[in-house]
């Protein structure tokens, strides 16, 4: 398999956004000529990546032509990927050749910068962004990866596939809840050891969990992006070469080459405005560093005063009784909004008193939870990604828990 090369230039006809099914497990390897093809800007159509036997989002307009601003016969759309939709209509992220291959070359500089193959293992699903990239990595490092056997994510999975890798430098992309598992798997873990880097995104990763895992010798890399800005685009805090992050109206804004070049059928959307992408997600930005403390819409005022999610769910994490939590608030009559800690238990659950003296002491006690909702799993929208408005109609729903 040979590395993506630059594309041949297209005459300026209007060029159709083509559906893409992307099968699960090593059938996806499939797609890594058109991939390619993709990624050097050398199709004369773009594509939109959906799981294998589900339609496409009808809102994309699959097998529409791309609209006056969508496309540039000298940096075309490559891919348009589909956001989760989790806050109404799916919106598609219009990604360029270009805006790809910038990505691709600047996580190989940060990751694996030493000699050697770099190979990457896919346990995502390919038709979300992370997944995607690791194919688009792939492509470009000319090295095939290894995907994980279809049936669900295990951790005797994650050994065999990284058994078969015979590439000097391995790469991996996972959600928390993926590391969590590995991590109980002592065969898994170390697996883990053998990587160059472990990428851990689309979810926030709590601290307890990221120093578990460097403690067991796993380097671990957590990765904040959207399909907006081709997945990934800063690595622990650190923004990758020509992302350029701000601060506006309280919201984190993101520019450079690996930036979308707007939605599909939304032209002159806001979150685009000025050359920038405005993301919905608060940060303190300090010496080069990115901070993302939680969706903007996500912080819970109590009592009149702010709590930042993510912080309650760090404290939380890696507390006797607790596998996994997520914090939201909820409307209160006394408190305005009330802090509520979502909870799948260990064998023996936590109790809220418990539960409250440690935020109180780890955070402070505006931010104690005033509600313990036990759940038997955490409802998921996404790869890894907590459904937080699910949650929040759950714990509205039953304010005695």
């Amino acid at each position: 398999m040979s590395g993506v090369s630059r594309r041949r230039a297209y005459p300026a006809p209007v060029r159709p956004l083509l559906p893409l099914p992307v099968p699960a497990g090593p059938e996806v390897l499939r797609l890594l000529p058109t991939l390619a093809r993709a990624l050097a800007g050398d199709l004369p159509h773009a594509l939109l990546p959906h799981a294998a036997g589900q339609a496409p989002a009808s809102a994309l307009d699959p097998g529409g032509p791309l609209a006056a601003g969508e496309d540039s016969a000298d940096d075309p759309t490559a891919v348009v990927v589909s956001t989760s939709g989790s806050t109404g209509t799916p919106k598609g992220a219009l990604l360029p050749a270009g805006a790809l291959r910038a990505s691709a070359a600047a996580t190989a500089r940060r990751l694996a910068p030493g000699p050697g193959a770099q190979q990457w293992v896919l346990a995502l699903p390919a038709h979300h962004v992370a997944g995607l990239q690791v194919l688009l990595r792939s492509v470009r490092a000319g090295t095939e990866p290894v995907v994980l056997a279809s049936g669900g994510f295990t951790a005797g999975a994650f050994v065999a596939a990284t058994a078969a890798c015979t590439g000097a430098q391995l790469l991996t992309s996972l959600v928390p809840t993926q590391l969590v598992r590995l991590l109980e798997h002592e065969e898994a873990t170390a697996a883990l050891r053998r990587y160059a880097a472990v990428l851990v995104g689309s979810a926030a990763t709590p601290a307890p969990l990221l120093a578990r895992a460097r403690e067991a010798g796993v380097p671990v890399v957590t990765t904040y992006g959207s399909s907006e800005t081709c997945g990934g685009c800063v690595y622990d805090g650190v923004p990758l070469d020509g992302v350029v992050p701000a601060l506006q109206d309280g919201r984190l804004t993101l520019a450079g080459p690996v930036v979308a070049r707007g939605y599909r059928g939304l032209p002159d959307h806001p979150a685009f405005a000025g050359g920038r992408f405005t993301t919905d997600d608060t940060a303190v930005l300090a010496d080069g560093r990115v901070r993302i403390l939680g969706r903007v819409d996500d912080l819970i005022t109590t009592g009149g005063l702010k709590v930042a999610p993510a912080l309650v769910e760090d404290a939380l994490t890696g507390t006797p009784g607790i596998a996994e939590v997520v914090v939201v608030g909820v409307p209160d009559p006394e408190w305005g909004q009330r802090v509520v800690a979502c909870v799948v238990p260990g064998p023996v659950p936590p109790s809220l008193a418990e539960v409250r003296d440690r935020v109180s002491h780890a955070v402070a006690r505006h931010a104690a939870p005033r509600q313990l909702l036990l759940l038997d799993e955490l409802p998921l929208r996404g790869p890894g990604k907590p459904d937080r408005a699910a949650l929040r109609a759950r714990a509205a729903a039953d304010p005695g828990s």
